[in-house]
């Protein structure tokens, strides 16, 4: 039996269509009405982090589980680590960050994954780790002005960061649930090239025939709008990891989705024009 948390999420939804339907899959979500589509067809539990009771039911005969959480400095990985281990879970896949490893980065999200990934190499179950870089699909939340105003804001738009498809990530979490030969093993995972804002825009803008518009955010803009989505303290986090971002600490690139999948990372262009209804009138 495999557990996957986060199912309703970016990479969860990608990876339950990539899991064998031979398997055994089981879905904990705290709201089982959301989970539709492919992942409908899968046994679904609800299940919170904090209800302990609830955790037990949904770890009952698993085996392997994907984890993922997103309450920033919460202790949701400790109750999940503590029940699997009562549950005699054998091994949980985390769904990480690559920027803890970067030696400059000492933010709050940073800080909390660090110590989730510390927490799951001391809780004595198999373990590996997934640190993707920003997800390719992070350009969604300029959908609305370019179909709007066929404008792209964004902050730092000449700073590159290797964004990873999501969609590669699910495919690599799916070979790490179902294969032997990963644990105690830590994978950071990015697409095949640093890509800017600029440049995204110009390849949607290709990709959708009109000319495109990109306008840089000031610090003051893109803290007023990220406060609209999230609190403060994560804001703050955002921010700084842009600055990171704009040094250049996001450039790196790594062919370990091509090692694990035996096919090169997906490019920006091929998620884009995957995506391209999103961007266009009445997306």
């Amino acid at each position: 039996m495999i557990l996957v948390t986060g199912a309703t999420g970016t990479v969860g939804r990608e990876l339950l269509g990539r899991l064998a339907p031979g398997r055994r899959v089981r879905i904990m979500a705290r709201h089982p009405a959301k989970v539709t589509g492919a992942a409908a067809t899968a046994q679904t539990v609800a299940g919170d982090y904090r209800d302990p009771r609830s955790l037990a039911r949904a770890l009952d005969g698993v085996r392997t589980a994907f984890l993922v959480t997103t309450n920033v400095a919460g202790d949701d990985d400790d109750r999940f680590v503590r029940a699997a281990r009562t549950a005699k879970v054998q091994r949980v896949v985390k769904l990480s960050a690559a920027t803890v490893l970067d030696g400059q980065a000492d933010d709050l999200i940073t800080r909390w994954q660090r110590a989730n990934e510390d927490l799951l190499r001391a809780s004595g179950l198999e373990w590996t780790l997934l640190r993707p870089r920003a997800f390719t699909s992070n350009a969604l939340s300029w959908a609305p002005s370019v179909r709007s105003a066929r404008t792209v804001r964004a902050l730092h738009g000449t700073s590159g960061n290797a964004c990873v498809d999501p969609r590669d990530v699910a495919e690599v979490a799916a070979r790490v649930l179902t294969e032997e030969g990963h644990a105690g093993r830590a994978y950071t995972l990015t697409g095949p090239e640093a890509v800017t804002a600029v440049g995204q825009t110009q390849q949607l803008g290709r990709l959708l025939g009109v000319p495109l518009r990109f306008e840089e955010l000031t610090p003051d803009d893109a803290r007023a709008a990220l406060a609209r989505r999230y609190p403060a303290p994560v804001v703050e986090a955002l921010l700084e990891s842009a600055e990171r971002q704009r040094a250049g600490a996001k450039a790196g690139v790594e062919d370990t989705v091509g090692t694990l999948t035996g096919r090169p990372a997906g490019t920006f262009g091929a998620w884009a024009e995957d995506h391209l209804a999103a961007f266009a009138p009445g997306g």
